[in-house]
């Protein structure tokens, strides 16, 4: 019976010493922080925001110790978010509180594990975690807090599969509200004064509906980080071309901001640059390398990793002369080999020549043998009080300026022989004798 008062005893006794308003707590290891570590999409586009602090407010998801929590509105028409984890387990994953995705690359941490070879393994019973926990502190303490601690801190700088996977820009589609259960239900009446999204729910038997904070911390069971490591097991590959004379390297979607020297100052580190030219109005740049070695190596270092000024370039290899000029014959329906390609039906064909007889002279003018060049009448306004004749009616006010030509009338002459509809003097109900006929 002693023992069972005793053993109550102590029970009472912790449960008091670890609640929160007890004195002989030992609050040392509680965080208390002036400002969240946040990526730039949880923090939001909007660089003025305000946020509220609540001290020791939640404890952590990770570790179980009381931190402070911030709370605050990404943006408008977006969806509150606060910090999840403490900054102690932040700092040892070197990922965002709220998301928990890699700072660096935007990416879940078991992406980013995989494409630098690493297995950190965090304790997860409460004993070892705690302990683990302070021995982090104290590594994180003595560092200058520019690189990450532990194993992540050992691990080689970047990774290619890294960097084709890794985010440019912020997704703030992220912060956008849940959807209303309500409206799924056609039950809301809030109408547009809902905060929360009237849109149809995804699909339950999607995997990327089942995620967990705990998985995805350590690294383990994560659907997104699975849809990325599968997308990059097919991404494509820049083929290297067989023609050992292409040293020239095409590189697209540069922008307005990205200059010629931002370029070779990428560039030159494989090998001398030769020429950097920069088209404008396409918005790229051909960069030729004066080897062969050089552009190979710039090719494999910058395929879907180049990235300037928050940018993706394109990297692709340039094509030869030889290659332009088959094109250029594919366009004209001849092959490499000479042959003549037959013509796609429906498209249409080349337009007739006009007809051409042997025996008729080429007069498309109808013009007489000995008669001068004619020249255009340039009617010039009558003077003050004289009346302007109709049109047809009376001589042409000015003639030729040269004095040897013979004036003739404004008519036409007459018809000899037609060559196109279009100078028919009979069309649209014309006759010889109002065009000047004998």
């Amino acid at each position: 019976m002693l023992f069972c008062c005793i053993a109550c005893w102590e029970a009472n006794f912790l449960k008091m010493a670890t609640s929160l308003g007890a004195n002989i707590y030992n609050r040392q290891n509680w965080e208390d922080a002036d400002f969240p570590i946040l990526c730039q999409t949880c923090l939001g586009e909007n660089p003025y925001i305000r946020m509220t602090k609540e001290k020791y407010g939640k404890e952590c998801k990770i570790c179980a110790r009381p931190f402070t929590v911030f709370r605050w509105c990404p943006g408008t028409r977006m969806r509150f978010k606060k910090t999840e984890v403490c900054q102690t387990c932040s700092k040892m994953k070197n990922v965002c509180q709220t998301c928990l995705l890699d700072l660096e690359y935007g990416l879940p941490i078991q992406v980013r594990d995989t494409g630098l070879s690493i297995k950190d393994d965090v304790p997860k019973s409460d004993v070892n975690k705690e302990y683990y926990t302070q021995n982090m502190e104290r590594e994180i303490g003595n560092s200058d807090g520019t690189r990450p601690v532990g194993l992540l801190g050992k691990a080689p700088s970047s990774s290619d599969m890294l960097l084709k996977l890794a985010r440019t820009t912020p997704y703030y589609k992220r912060n956008r509200p849940h959807i209303c259960s309500f409206w799924v239900k056609g039950e809301c009446k809030r109408g547009e004064e809902c905060p929360y999204r009237h849109e149809k729910p995804t699909d339950p038997d999607d995997p990327l509906a089942d995620q967990n904070i705990k998985d995805r911390y350590y690294g383990i069971n994560d659907p997104v980080a699975d849809k990325l490591l599968k997308r990059a097991s097919t991404m494509p590959r820049l083929d290297t071309p067989e023609d050992k004379s292409i040293t020239t390297l095409y590189v697209g979607g540069l922008g307005d901001s990205i200059t010629d020297s931002e370029l070779r100052n990428h560039f030159y580190q494989f090998g001398e640059i030769r020429t950097t030219t920069i088209v404008q109005r396409q918005q790229c740049a051909f960069i030729q390398f004066a080897t062969r070695q050089a552009a190979e190596l710039a090719a494999e270092k910058s395929f879907n990793k180049l990235i300037i000024k928050g940018r993706r370039l394109n990297v692709k290899w340039g094509r030869s002369q030889g290659a332009r000029g088959k094109e250029g014959r594919e366009r004209e329906g001849v092959t490499e080999m000479g042959m003549k390609l037959e013509p796609v039906p429906g498209l249409p064909g080349a337009l007739p020549p006009p007809p051409v007889d042997e025996d008729a002279p080429t007069n498309y003018f109808n013009l007489g043998p000995n008669s001068a060049p004619p020249v255009m009448n340039i009617s010039l306004p009558p003077p003050p009080g004289v009346a302007m004749p109709p049109p047809g009616f009376g001589p042409p006010m000015f003639h030729s300026m040269d004095p040897m030509a013979i004036p003739h009338s404004i008519g036409m002459r007459p018809p000899g022989h037609v060559h196109y509809p279009s100078q028919d003097p009979q069309r649209m109900g014309a006759h010889a004798s109002r065009h000047g006929g004998s």
